[in-house]
């Protein structure tokens, strides 16, 4: 399987004070961090772990655009 690649938005929240990583691709695939690297960090973590549940799932696994 070649590496899938997803783009990641990063949104300050400025009542909460932490940084929101969503990945548009993937509906729901939603985090957080207390700066912008680790709301990345957590992005991608959270990317993984969507698509191994699509997998268990026998779901499909969506494709970004180029």
């Amino acid at each position: 399987m070649m590496p899938l690649k997803y783009r990641i938005i990063i949104e300050k929240d400025p009542e909460e004070g932490v940084y929101i990583a969503s990945v548009p691709t993937l509906p729901g695939c939603n985090t957080f961090g207390k700066n912008a690297k680790e709301a990345a960090l957590m992005a991608e973590e959270a990317i993984e772990v969507y698509i191994e549940t699509l997998l268990d799932l026998g779901k499909r696994v969506p494709i970004e655009d180029a």
